[in-house]
């Protein structure tokens, strides 16, 4: 070995020392297709579901193997002028029998698309009953057994409120849409997704206020699968005085003891908040989101463009991205997706 061959191997023993090896996780991401706005759904056999958006078409992929590989993804439906940017994006549900998907357009409808147990896709049914009402786009659906449940931003009546809509037979039949919550200060944040979650007839809603002048996340909730819901309940003790819309919902679960865990954002603070208690800050970034695996919370959210997952005191990040999804995906794991330069991705993480 020649003096010079000895200097460069010396320069790169050096380079890699210093500067650490290069960074191999984002290579474990599966790329799943070209689109935006995923959303995605998990069953108890360890099988995921993913939607998402791609010019006016729905997709779908499904894996099989716990997230380790994925199908083919395949065109749910065609909706005219798909809503599938900046927090909208069509919203995937596993009930009892099989899968539904909502989908908003343009005009300010919403579709559900089921899945037959044949595997065809049956055609969209308009889930608001009052015609271009849900303009913002912005909406979240959740189902537990039969039990499903949608919520939206709505319009009728000219301003801004919570509507919502639910299904006792997995999305086949519907009732009449729902008023879930009205401000008296005449709207609610008018471009903040609201997330709702199902746990046997309770329905837990999440939703941005615009209350004297503050930002702030609420809580509303239903004992009777929807038809009736309480009174709001605010969430942390601090308030966000904005005059501004910051584009960003937040994230709800509840544990198998019916504790509520949320996560959502004031400012550039990512807060973890149990109802009633003090907001605990977590982390600095936008976008987040949480799943419950084995009843103790995971964490996703955007920080300075990486997408960024806590379990207990580990933090990681998956690589270059946004709008982060994640869900349960069988014991100590966790399906995240994300979309990056109109690409889908999707890692599982051990916890």
């Amino acid at each position: 070995m020649n003096n010079r061959t000895f200097f460069c191997l010396s320069m790169l023993v050096f380079l890699i020392t210093a500067c650490g090896a290069p960074d191999k996780k984002e290579e474990k991401a599966l790329v799943i297709g070209n689109g935006q706005m995923p959303d995605i759904a998990g069953d108890t056999n360890g099988n995921i579901y993913i939607v998402y958006g791609s010019g006016d078409s729905i997709l779908y992929a499904s894996s099989v193997d716990g997230g380790e590989s994925y199908s083919d993804p395949v065109v749910v439906g065609i909706l005219p002028e798909l809503a599938a940017s900046h927090m909208r994006g069509p919203q995937i549900a596993m009930t009892a029998t099989g899968i539904s998907i909502t989908a908003s357009d343009k005009a300010g409808n919403i579709f559900l698309y089921n899945k037959e147990k044949k595997g065809n896709w049956l055609p969209g049914y308009k889930l608001n009953d009052v015609d271009t009402v849900a303009k913002e786009g912005l909406m979240d659906l959740y189902a537990d057994g039969d039990i499903m449940f949608a919520v939206w931003l709505d319009l009728r009546d000219s301003h801004n409120k919570i509507f919502g809509a639910g299904s006792a037979d997995g999305g086949k039949t519907w009732a009449k849409n729902k008023l879930v919550y009205a401000s008296p200060d005449t709207t609610v944040c008018e471009c903040c997704k609201p997330s709702v979650y199902v746990k046997g007839n309770h329905v837990y809603v999440m939703f941005r206020n615009w209350l004297k002048g503050n930002r702030d996340l609420y809580l509303v909730q239903s004992e009777n699968g929807g038809k009736n819901f309480g009174e709001a309940q605010k969430l942390g003790a601090g308030n966000w005085a904005l005059n501004g819309c910051p584009m960003d919902g937040g994230g709800i679960s509840v544990q198998d003891n019916g504790v509520v865990q949320t996560v959502w954002r004031r400012q550039n603070k990512i807060y973890s908040c149990e109802p009633g208690k003090p907001e605990v800050e977590i982390g600095e970034g936008k976008s987040c989101t949480l799943a419950l695996v084995n009843n103790k919370a995971v964490y996703a959210w955007t920080e300075n463009g990486l997408v960024t997952i806590l379990s207990a005191a580990t933090r990681r990040a998956l690589g270059k991205g946004r709008s982060a999804v994640i869900k349960p995906a069988g014991k100590d794991k966790v399906a995240c997706v994300w979309e990056n330069e109109n690409r889908i991705y999707s890692e599982i993480i051990s916890l």
